[in-house]
């Protein structure tokens, strides 16, 4: 228990003694006040290195925790709720890295790649694509208060070749450049000849710097698609000429 709710307590007896209803009225008011938003503090302590919580993670360290809390914290403006279930601080800093670690998170198993992966690599021009991941579970898109997210989904055989990616201590699973750029085709499949890959606007230079093509070859083979393997075949020689 809190010190704090001992000094309370100490305290009610003379506060009994010594005002009138009204006033011990206000006080209580006052008090419920200043106890919810210790617990609020306490809880800042405890996860102060979580980018994203959920009720779950409460209950591991206070199983009695009361989720009406999070509606309280929400409406005072402490939290924000991302999607059910999950919440983050209403004073964290968001940048790209963070909205990578959210996107892990918030709908796992799940990595990012395809648009957002190649952005970050800038492979291609950076456009307004959401966060996008690849998944092993269903398909799915949440527009939320701090960002969209968008995953699509991967057989489980082809979930690998990301890296865990290190952002102020904390970790996030992001594509290889490789396995961003065969993921990306894998659910493009319009995506077949010189006129298609035009219109990606792909770096050529960096492509080229960036690619390992053992690695793409090793990738690519786990896919056992021999469409897949042409498309591929196609790009690189689009992109060896372009």
């Amino acid at each position: 228990m809190p010190a704090w709710h001992g000094i309370l307590k100490r305290n009610k007896q003379i506060i009994l003694e010594k005002y009138s209803f009204c006033d011990i009225f206000l006080m209580s008011a006052n008090n419920n006040t200043l106890e919810k938003y210790m617990q609020y503090v306490d809880f800042q302590k405890v996860f102060k290195d979580f980018t994203v919580f959920s009720l779950v993670d409460m209950r591991q360290v206070e199983p009695g925790f009361y989720r009406r809390r999070l509606n309280e914290w929400q409406e005072k403006g402490y939290i924000k709720k991302v999607i059910k279930g999950y919440y983050i601080s209403s004073d964290l800093a968001l940048d790209e890295k963070i909205l990578f670690e959210i996107a892990n998170r918030i709908y796992g198993p799940s990595y990012v790649s395809f648009e957002m992966a190649l952005g970050y690599y800038e492979l291609i021009p950076e456009s307004v694509y959401g966060i996008t991941s690849a998944s092993t579970r269903k398909t799915s898109h949440f527009i939320t208060p701090v960002g969209e997210f968008l995953y699509r989904t991967i057989h489980p055989k082809l979930y690998f070749g990301f890296e865990f990616l290190n952002n102020n201590g904390k970790l996030f699973k992001l594509a290889s450049p490789e396995k961003a750029f065969l993921d990306f085709l894998y659910i493009k499949t319009e995506l077949r000849d010189a006129a298609d890959f035009k219109g990606l606007r792909i770096n050529r230079e960096i492509f080229h710097k960036l690619m390992d093509r053992n690695k793409m070859n090793v990738y690519l083979n786990a896919y056992g698609q021999k469409s897949l393997k042409r498309r591929v075949d196609n790009f690189l020689g689009y992109i060896g000429h372009a």
